[in-house]
């Protein structure tokens, strides 16, 4: 069998879509069955890995969540070869012992989307036929959790484990009564972006794993006073260095693993979930 190539692709989230963290960068225009994705690809390499960057909201930030086009996004990390994407979002806290600055290595979520193409398998493009019942529990790769969790603690980066992040439409932020419901549903984080960008990865065997960045409390938490686009900026900036930090070194960790069984297991969970 010929042995797995380890490609990563790479989704910077609010304020962390910096191509300087690529060598030997090369912007690459790219066309879907989906569409364009949310701007260029921006290939080069971390180390020895090749790597693939794509501003999720494009480099100019044109691009409201809602309106991210996810199919088009992933499908184009899948063409160019990628085997793993890493991601960045920025989020709420909804739990007083996860703090602004803190880092949540996702491991689950709530869905509260609702006006986003949540498949592929749609019945509008031909390469996906059928309906795809994909299981979403574990909801991210372990495998690749795990790896972001051993730099986590190998950087001293003040993290947490496990976290569950409710995502919502956006691109209000929460009300403060939808802000504590959350909180009694047990969502760890509140962010807009997850959904459906985690599903859509898992239906094209991607092995898919987010770091949440903590940029305030929501609205929950009054004594710390409510969010906003100055707040969440100025907190997401200072901490764009840790993230760079954490995603460089997994990088650096992923190369050293042998990929073959996990990929392997992960296109074929993909492939065994669609009814035709």
């Amino acid at each position: 069998m010929e042995a797995l190539k380890l490609k990563v692709g790479i989704m910077g989230g609010t304020g962390l879509d910096d191509p300087q963290i690529l060598n030997n960068r090369v912007e690459k225009s790219v066309d879907t069955p989906f569409g364009k994705p949310s701007d260029v690809l921006i290939v080069g390499t971390i180390g020895d890995v090749d790597c693939v960057l794509l501003a999720r909201h494009g480099r100019k930030h044109d691009k409201y969540p809602t309106n991210v086009n996810y199919r088009a996004n992933m499908y184009a990390l899948k063409q160019e070869g990628c085997t793993h994407v890493l991601v960045t979002t920025a989020c709420g806290s909804l739990a007083i012992d996860v703090q602004p600055g803190d880092i949540v290595v996702l491991d689950s979520f709530v869905d509260r989307t609702t006006k986003r193409v949540p498949t592929f398998y749609d019945g509008s493009c031909n390469e996906f036929q059928g309906v795809c019942h994909i299981p979403m529990h574990p909801s991210f790769c372990e495998a690749t959790r795990k790896i972001l969790i051993e730099v986590c603690e190998e950087l001293k980066i003040g993290h947490h484990k496990t976290g569950t992040t409710v995502t919502i439409e956006g691109p209000r932020f929460s009300s403060l009564a939808e802000s504590k419901m959350f909180q009694q549903w047990g969502g760890t984080t509140v962010n807009m972006t997850t959904c459906p960008e985690v599903a859509l990865a898992k239906e094209l065997g991607l092995c898919y794993a987010s770091i949440a960045l903590v940029t305030d409390y929501d609205c929950w938490n009054e004594a710390h006073g409510v969010v906003s686009v100055e707040l969440v900026m100025k907190t997401f900036k200072e901490n764009a260095k840790k993230a760079i930090s954490i995603l460089s070194a997994a990088i650096e960790k992923l190369s050293k693993s042998n990929w073959q069984e996990t990929a392997k297991a992960a296109q074929e969970m993909a492939k065994s979930s669609v009814m035709l």
